[in-house]
């Protein structure tokens, strides 16, 4: 072609089977009579040329393609597909919709429209006309939210250019693909469809006869959105209880992400793929606290320092690097953000002016792991935790430990049980602080001030008098919860660390929660452990714990439970709660109060009644030594049956509240 071109030859003469099997680029007119002799994307054949060149048409314009980067795509589809015209085309659509109902001109367009052209039906949100616009390579991140013809002959155009080897396949399992849906934007879907369903049900209103004199209040039912609500809350699988066995679990199941749930992946269909760890996880979710069961992978925790944007995509911090010397600028980046530029860790060397001193540093660019000169790097890693979550960064030394085996210490430190009395670990990473604070167990001061007064229950600060508003009585009073019941029946206790004219500044701990020591974090004791044989006792797994351990309750726990007894009315009667139960000594029945229920102190153990109950017996035929005997003693020992709230197997302990 170079030389044709040096030579400067434009055209050759070709041979006419040089034609056929080319596909003609134009509709090929009879310039005499304006007739159209042949079709545009018409397979050139003998035939088709011959009938072209009798017209003495001498300029053929035919379509370029070939096997490696211009692929026939187009022109094979249009020739394959029946349908001729715009009606014809949205026919088909609406067969292939709706089998079955036959179409009709109106009905096929109000169908194909309603797709993806009504405001009404379809929304591509924000963040989807972002996520196109960026896809298909355009400026701007914002336009309308539904699909424009723009959109779609782009999208045709992308996908051809990959088809034939031009831009890459998006990978779905990049977090740039992947967003997180609050609890704001769930609820708020919920509460839309409520919205529908009530504007549906004011549109029938009005459409009645007997409409007009109506007001607002009688057109408008509340209630489906109500339900919408509720049903969201009460019954979706996203929906759970607080898991409350100490503060790390607290804070670990707030920072929860799942892939599971409405809209989202099942358990069964999930692959390898999903569930394996990302590059993009990278400073965003946690490659390492994940369960361990069919849900691995699925159900992941967000990094220390991960945020989500308001688009709903993760996004990392990062210190700004210019001209090798790392500066104090955090800046958050996405993971589509972070893949252009280089980044070095956080144990990268720095001197005392926070130059990079080697001469090739560790960095990350692309997803992938590679060195760089000082020079070269645009961003630092913050911490060495970014990477993990705050669940891992509890482990000390956690660098040293194996995946598998980290990944089993962060989820079973979540199991820790509140001790008796808490003990701060002799050995710690630095968030064991952080952590027992933003939990919420603790109680933290809102103002500085002075303590005026302490005792079990609550705590008074006399505030500093820079801290105070006017008309404010610069007085704070914390109440302390005092052994509550948490949702895994363990003990919510709050004990107090301050005394009486202790000096406190804003944000310093008052009150210690369960399982924490003096404001930080305290999920075990410290014990003092020896590695050795001990005449087989402790052959594999199996430990020997000192008597010691035992007299000095240090591995004591209190629980909560909650007992519920219920008075029914059944149809031989209503149940009655009562001390004078059938067939029962007085000794059991000791710990009752003259209504028949426990009193609060009372120490109880397995079997003793709590609540006394009796329940209506169905009248049977008696025996003639029951006839005597209710002729003797009267009717009331033998018509009814104890059915008495005891306490379960295996539970000692004391009665703490009573509610009726």
């Amino acid at each position: 072609i170079k030389q044709l071109e040096k030579a400067g030859i434009t055209e050759l003469e070709v041979p006419t089977e040089y034609l056929y099997g080319r596909v003609l680029a134009k509709d090929m007119i009879d310039q005499s009579t304006g007739e159209v002799l042949v079709e545009c994307n018409t397979e050139l054949t003998e035939e088709v040329v011959t009938k072209i060149l009798d017209a003495g048409v001498k300029d053929i314009e035919t379509l370029y393609t070939n096997d490696l980067d211009c692929g026939p795509f187009m022109s094979d589809t249009l020739r394959i597909d029946p349908t001729r015209t715009p009606l014809e085309a949205l026919v088909e659509i609406y067969r292939m919709m709706r089998p079955g109902e036959p179409p009709t001109k109106e009905s096929a367009e109000n169908l194909f429209n309603n797709l993806f052209f009504s405001e009404e039906r379809y929304d591509l949100s924000a963040v989807g006309r972002m996520k196109l616009n960026r896809r298909l390579g355009r400026e701007e991140s914002t336009g309308e939210g539904t699909l424009t013809h723009d959109d779609i002959i782009d999208v045709l155009k992308t996908l051809i250019a990959i088809r034939n080897g031009q831009g890459q396949v998006d990978d779905i399992d990049n977090l740039g693909n992947r967003r997180v849906r609050c609890v704001g934007e769930m609820a708020e879907n919920q509460f839309r469809v409520g919205l529908v369903r009530v504007e549906r049900a004011v549109r029938e209103r009005l459409s009645l006869a007997e409409s007009e004199g109506l007001m607002p209040q009688d057109l408008i039912n509340a209630k489906p959105v109500a339900a919408a609500v509720k049903e969201f809350f009460g019954s979706s699988q996203l929906s759970q209880f607080m898991d409350q066995n100490n503060p790390l679990s607290e804070v670990t199941h707030k920072r929860r992400i799942s892939a599971l749930g409405p809209g989202g992946l099942t358990r069964e269909r999930a692959g390898f793929e999903v569930r394996d760890v990302h590059p993009t996880h990278y400073g965003r979710v946690c490659p390492i606290e994940t369960p361990e069961g069919p849900n691995i992978g699925l159900i992941n925790s967000l990094a220390t320092y991960a945020r989500s944007n308001s688009y709903g995509f993760l996004e990392s911090p990062y210190r700004k690097v210019v001209d090798g010397v790392v500066t104090d600028e955090v800046v958050y980046l996405s993971a589509i953000e972070e893949s252009n530029y280089v980044i070095a860790q956080a144990s990268a060397a720095t001197d005392e002016g926070k130059r990079l001193t080697d001469e090739l540093v560790t960095v990350r660019h692309q997803n992938e792991f590679t060195v760089a000169p000082p020079e070269a790097v645009n961003f630092m890693d913050v911490s060495p935790r970014q990477v993990v979550s705050v669940a891992a960064s509890l482990i000390p030394f956690l660098e040293h430990d194996d995946a598998n085996r980290a990944l089993m210490g962060a989820n079973m430190q979540r199991q820790a049980v509140p001790t008796l009395k808490s003990q701060v670990p002799l050995v710690g990473t630095g968030v064991e602080r952080t952590v027992a604070q933003d939990s919420g167990v603790c109680v933290t001061a809102r103002r500085g001030g002075v303590i005026e007064s302490v005792d079990a229950a609550r705590i008074v600060v006399r505030v500093n008098n820079e801290e105070t508003e006017a008309g404010d009585a610069g007085v704070d009073i914390y109440n302390l919860t005092k052994y509550t019941r948490s949702n895994q029946n363990t003990c919510i206790n709050q004990r107090s660390i301050v005394r009486q004219g202790d000096v406190i500044a804003r944000g310093d701990v008052l009150a210690d929660g369960p399982s924490v020591d003096l404001g930080e974090l305290a999920l075990g004791q410290n014990m003092r452990i020896a590695f050795m044989p001990w005449n087989g006792y402790n052959f594999e797994d199996s430990i020997l714990i000192s008597e010691k351990v035992v007299q000095e309750d240090r591995l004591t726990t209190i629980h909560i439970q909650e007992l519920t007894c219920v008075a029914r009315d059944t149809k031989l009667g209503s149940e009655e709660i009562t001390a004078d139960i059938p067939n029962v000594g007085e000794s059991a029945l000791s710990k009752l109060d003259e209504s028949g229920i426990v009193y609060i102190g009372a120490e109880v153990g397995p079997g003793d009644i709590l609540v006394g109950k009796v329940t209506p017996k169905g009248e049977t035929q008696l025996t003639p030594e029951e006839k005597l005997l209710r002729a003797i003693f009267g009717e009331k020992a033998s018509d009814v049956k104890d059915t008495s709230q005891r306490v379960p197997t295996g539970t000692r302990g004391t009665v703490i509240d009573v509610q009726v």
